[in-house]
């Protein structure tokens, strides 16, 4: 799994924010209140991302609307992930990981693990 571009986490910001199917137009619209952009740009970078299996879309007319396959919180699961199976010492990544978690993130950390605990029948 490899992170996304600017463009590319831009669109994809905002379609987890929205919820809801969504057309390049209305996607285009939204980042042009910060930059110009081409409709074909974000049209190319939208089908990009469906296919690489992060969007699907259904026909409308003639156009598309796109919704994400995964949250948010997946993908970064997933980077999570990845990350932790390219070190040879997950104990050691773990560690250098949690070292620098806010105490927040922390606690957050420690709810997760009880949720993980008590699904597993500990």
């Amino acid at each position: 799994m490899r992170g996304f571009g600017d463009l590319e986490s831009e669109i994809m910001d905002r379609l987890w924010a929205w919820h809801r199917l969504v057309t390049v137009r209305e996607v285009l619209d939204d980042l042009q209140r910060e930059r110009q952009i081409a409709y074909t740009t974000v049209m190319t970078v939208m089908d990009n991302l469906h296919r690489k299996g992060w969007l699907r879309r259904e026909r409308d007319g003639r156009a598309y609307r796109y919704e994400p396959v995964a949250s948010r919180e997946e993908y970064s699961a997933g980077l999570m992930r990845e990350a932790l199976t390219s070190s040879t010492n997950h104990t050691a990544t773990l560690v250098h990981f949690m070292e620098h978690m806010t105490p927040g993130e922390s606690a957050a950390l420690r709810r997760a693990l009880r949720k993980l605990g008590r699904g597993q029948g500990r």
